[in-house]
């Protein structure tokens, strides 16, 4: 139940439309219970087990006045109107309150769907606003199917499995307790016989409620693995189909589906346990009730009637179905349990990248980048080790070295996209820890490698994360990137769709409105992360000459393979295995006839 009050807490903002479904809920019980209440007196002076009364008492604010009155009129009625015309009376005031007992419940669900759809609505968000902030070390470790799933079939689960028991506690709980308060005040010796043998019951039901969250548990992580091989089977399937590996993936697929479909099938069975097991419990609770009822209206001495004895069999079989339910919630509420502990360990998972309270507001970058001591490891083993660097504003820097040399590790620190273990970085003397994540960020303009575009028109990639843009200066943008010919030719021109990551573009298209969205937003410093190494040699010429109006007048980062295309930077330093290990020129760095000479010497620029 733990996981039940975990994603109750969210219903905090619906709490007037939940109090709302409880006040309808409670109307519904007490009009129902009127129903019954109307049978006793006229059973039992029909069965001549009471006189009539022929004097009313004196009326007072309390249950054996109000109670006494109700038998007396009653009795006047029944006088009057005759057996059979006082029974087609009390026909159609129990189908009068029976109506309004509907009407209100209908009622309380018609508040209840706003809190049950809110939460789920609430926890999507909060989930969706967890995973942007989460650092990008937490997306190394984890399958992106995996996260897809919690974010989508866990939350869904919850929604089935959680959501739709809130009818049970907000309803059935007030149903139950005020039809137990009714069967005490009728026979407080039977109703407590009763609740003896309703924790047997629960106990059963509990022990195969534990099963059913165990099960669900591995469903969902299962789940998780089938959703990651899609998502990979549909990035890799150029791969796939050219190597042949087709009935590879197919087989390696269909295992795993199977196995999901073993878990499934035990997790239904389980859960479909619930009702049949439950009706069987009932029936024998009843079938108790009735024996050890019947025996108290047989004994001489006895407080219980025959007339209150139906009234009390009726009463109590009206609280089995909410008892019923109560079990089968007990059971989607085990069933969902699994899902919410896998969603609470995304919302519950350090932020790790965390802006201070106090952080300061930076809009401008004045004077210079200083890497001071700067160390950093993704676990143990360090990729930045003690490297000092300073970057005066305006300054092309170029970082080279062979891979794995930390060089994009090194780019990743200064936006925060990490945050260093050792040392700090500074910009215009301020550590950017100390500075609101937005401004730090703002100051920047990435492009990289891999060209990151979303499934819209050309326009809103370009504006990306902007408001308010004009054409004029997405146009403007995109000639500075090489990027408005080709863009013109295009079906739609701006507002054509250019697919998922942008599929229907070359990779050089891709790039340059890659660069034309870094143009737009016209940061001060700009890293560009082997923006050309995966090009041909027309793109990359198209590709170079947009970079290098966007470089015009701006501090600049770059790093490149390719060493041709940063032999203009003011400074080039050169990584290996995390450390600095020389810087200069182009010219100074080939006559110390060192590593970078060498790499200049196995692309053959001699």
């Amino acid at each position: 139940m733990k996981s039940f009050f975990k994603i109750l807490r969210f219903a905090g903002p619906y709490w007037v439309y939940a109090l709302l479904n409880v006040i309808f809920n409670i109307f519904s019980v007490l009009f129902s219970l009127v129903s019954f209440a109307l049978f006793i007196p006229v059973l039992q002076m029909l069965f001549h087990q009471m006189a009539i009364p022929h004097e009313a008492p004196v009326l007072h604010l309390e249950i054996n006045s109000i109670k006494d009155n109700f038998y007396f009129y009653t009795g006047q009625m029944l006088e009057k109107y005759g057996n059979e015309r006082m029974l087609v009376y009390i026909g159609i005031v129990i189908i009068v309150l029976y109506f309004l007992k509907n009407l209100l419940r209908y009622l309380a669900m018609y508040f209840l769907a706003v809190v049950r759809n809110g939460v789920v609505k609430d926890l999507r968000n909060d989930l969706y606003l967890k995973i942007l902030i989460l650092p990008l070390s937490y997306f190394n470790e984890k399958r992106k199917g995996d996260i897809i799933a919690r974010m989508t079939t866990d939350v869904q689960e919850v929604e089935w499995s959680i959501m739709s028991s809130l009818e049970m506690a907000f309803r059935d709980p007030i149903t139950m307790i005020t039809y137990l308060l009714t069967l005490f005040i009728i026979s407080p010796s039977l109703t407590i016989f009763v609740l003896v043998l309703l924790p047997i019951s629960g106990f059963i039901i509990g022990r195969i409620g534990k099963s059913l969250k165990r099960t669900s548990d591995k469903g969902q992580a299962k789940m998780g693995v089938l959703l990651s091989m899609i998502e990979e089977t549909i990035s890799g399937l150029r791969i796939i189909k050219a190597f042949n590996a087709i009935e590879f993936v197919n087989t390696r697929f269909k295992q795993t589906n199977n196995d999901y479909n073993r878990l499934m099938i035990r997790l239904y069975r389980k859960r479909d346990l619930a009702s049949p097991l439950s009706e069987f419990l009932s029936a024998c609770v009843v079938t108790i009730v009735l024996w050890y009822g019947g025996k108290l209206v047989f004994t001489p001495g006895n407080f219980l009637d025959a007339a209150a004895f139906l009234v009390y069999l009726g009463i109590f079989s009206q609280l089995m179905p909410p008892a019923k339910a109560i079990t089968q919630a007990f059971y989607n509420i085990q069933k969902g349990a699994a899902s919410v502990d896998r969603i609470e360990h995304v919302l519950g998972e350090p932020e790790v990248i965390e802006e201070k309270p106090d952080a300061l507001v930076k809009k401008e970058f004045n004077t210079e980048i200083e890497y001071r001591n700067v160390n950093f490891a993704y676990v143990e083993e360090p990729v930045i080790k003690n490297l000092n660097l300073v970057i005066p504003k305006g300054r092309t820097i170029a970082v080279v070295g062979s891979s794995g040399g930390g060089k994009s590790t090194m780019v990743d620190l200064l936006p925060r996209f990490y945050d260093c273990i050792g040392g700090a970085i500074l910009i215009d003397g301020i550590d950017i820890r100390d500075l609101v994540i937005r401004d730090l960020r703002g100051l920047m303009g990435i492009v990289s490698q891999e060209t990151i575009l979303f499934n819209d028109t050309v326009f809103s990639n370009i504006a990306f994360g902007m408001e308010n843009v004009s054409e004029e200066a997405v146009v403007a943008a995109a000639k500075v990137a090489n990027a408005h010919e080709f863009i013109e030719k295009m079906p739609l021109g701006y507002e054509t769709n250019i697919g998922d990551r942008g599929v229907k573009l070359s990779g050089g298209q891709r790039q340059r409105l890659s660069i034309a969205r870094a143009v737009l937003k016209n940061p001060p410093i700009l890293i560009l992360d082997e923006a050309t190494s995966a090009l041909d040699t027309e793109s990359e010429r198209l590709v170079q000459q947009a970079l290098e109006n966007l470089m015009r007048n701006r501090t600049s980062i770059v790093i490149a393979h390719r060493l041709s295309t940063i032999q203009f930077a003011d400074e080039i330093i050169v990584l290996q295995n995390g450390v600095l290990v020389e810087h200069g020129n182009h010219v100074t760095l080939l006559e110390k006839n060192g590593i970078y000479r060498k790499l200049y010497e196995l692309q053959s620029f001699v």
